[in-house]
């Protein structure tokens, strides 16, 4: 492991001195050359698990070195819900596609106009499809802040930690577990903002409120005093909750009422935690958008009014920051500015910046076509007998993520220079409309990111000291 270590360090040709223990950098600009493409690329894809390692930790301790290492939103989020900060929505994306152009095109965006409120996510769903698991995303991240020289905490979140409604009804125990399971891992990768997503567990048959929220707040309640008993000793994680389904029907306030106050007395019963910082609502939306026929995304019935009223009660009631918005991504341009103005604290974007780039002209024609067989191929059981052919391709094409991962890593450096720029204008676009200029200062003044040390990697089976030491 010492030689994966040292052969990784290698890779930044002299920027970093190593004792052995830990890394210092001595020659900051090397980190945003191309000698940190190397790096990253090395922690995704090395051929050894030992190379692979080394790599994710050299770049951990950089970016704890340089002050980009990951935060929780946690604090900022109550300021907003104390009405000290407010008049922008953040930014939550999922990076499923080029993920580490995609987050270097974002903080690029990001600097430009001095924004630090700025989320990278990704969920429960995705991590298979795409093969990435948390520590991977947080490596390719990070290493993407470093190369850009962003020098702001990251906020890396968990987004839809979500209950499986089949495999819960099936064995809750062993449900719930995975997500336990799923959470260890996501903060031992820095995972400091966590969404859990019971919604799926709402049951509208109950005749009361409280009833056909019960499952949910009790299991998010559950999920949170687990989150609490296990983040690190510095950090207060972000958590957030859910009501109603994305796609499914329009929540409102009464719902929000009946989930918070039974969350509240439900987790106060399991000990003094921390509870939310926000909640995830729907009012229209769905996941992708809905595709017509034509493989067009048809147009959405955003309840904007419903959004302000659960952002409202949310605040004025619970000292949330807010309401957050799902699936918004695929929205017309003209959408996006409302949601600072109708308060909303939280926006997740993710199929947009896939079909940037599995649509853009650059992908080479053959590339394209494999990519195209092999999800006929694949996918074919995920076709519904109503799907024309571009409703099926359309939905079902992110499969293909993951099988792709290194044939879209290493595209011609040409057409990643088209795809990046066309990325970094969308990112620029939406941070414009949701008006997160200037946010670095809110973030400076209400995130403390501690330092978080992780010991050097070691064989399988080797004694290791603690995992991480916190320190300011």
């Amino acid at each position: 492991m010492e030689d994966s270590i040292r052969s990784a360090i290698r890779l930044l040709d002299g920027a970093v001195r190593y004792d052995g223990d830990s890394v210092q950098v001595v020659r900051p600009t090397t980190l945003t050359s191309d000698a940190m493409d190397r790096l990253v690329e090395q922690a995704v894809f090395a051929e050894s698990e030992a190379d692979r390692d080394a790599a994710r930790w050299l770049i951990w301790e950089l970016a704890q070195e340089t002050g980009c290492g990951p935060a929780s939103i946690h604090d900022l989020y109550l300021a907003r819900g104390r009405g000290d900060v407010d008049g922008f929505t953040v930014p939550a994306m999922n990076l499923r596609v080029l993920a580490y152009h995609s987050a270097r095109a974002a903080f690029r965006a990001a600097i430009k106009r001095k924004a630090g409120a700025i989320i990278f996510e990704i969920a429960r769903s995705e991590i298979a499809y795409t093969d990435q698991r948390p520590a991977e995303y947080t490596a390719v991240v990070l290493g993407a802040a470093l190369r850009e020289g962003f020098r702001s905490p990251v906020f890396l979140q968990g987004d839809h930690f979500q209950a499986n409604a089949a495999k819960y009804k099936a064995d809750p125990t062993k449900e719930l577990d995975a997500i336990r399971q799923l959470i260890d891992e996501g903060l031992a990768a820095g995972f400091y903002n966590i969404d859990i997503d019971t919604s799926t567990l709402v049951d509208l048959s109950h005749p009361t409120l409280d009833e056909q929220q019960r499952e949910n707040y009790l299991r998010a309640a559950e999920l949170t005093a687990y989150v609490r008993n296990h983040e690190p000793d510095a950090v207060t994680v972000s958590v957030g909750g859910e009501i109603g389904e994305v796609g499914g029907k329009n929540s409102t306030v009464e719902e929000l009422k009946a989930y918070m106050d039974g969350y509240h007395r439900s987790l106060k019963e399991m000990g003094k935690y921390v509870g939310l910082s926000k909640i995830s609502v729907q009012t229209g939306t769905s996941h992708g958008g809905v595709v017509l026929a034509d493989g067009s995304i048809a147009q959405v019935k955003l309840d904007l009014n419903a959004l302000k009223e659960l952002s409202e009660a949310a605040r004025s009631g619970y000292g949330l920051a807010g309401a957050v918005q799902h699936g918004a991504s695929t929205l017309p341009e003209d959408a996006f500015g409302n949601f600072p103005k109708y308060g909303a604290c939280e926006i997740h974007l993710a199929t947009g910046f896939q079909n940037i780039v599995f649509d853009h002209p650059k992908i080479p024609g053959k590339l394209r076509e494999t990519v195209r067989d092999w999800v006929v191929k694949n996918c074919a059981s995920e076709r519904k007998a109503s799907d024309s052919e571009q409703q099926f391709l359309y939905k079902s094409r992110k499969k293909a993520i993951g099988p792709f991962k290194r044939d879209m890593w290493h595209l011609p450096a040409d057409v990643l220079a088209f795809i990046s720029a066309d990325l970094e204008a969308r990112f620029g676009f939406l941070f414009d409309q949701l008006k997160i200029q200037g946010t670095a200062e809110a973030v400076r003044r209400y995130v403390k990111a501690p330092v978080m040390r992780h010991a050097a990697p070691r064989p399988v089976g080797a004694a290791a000291p603690d995992d991480a030491e916190a320190g300011e």
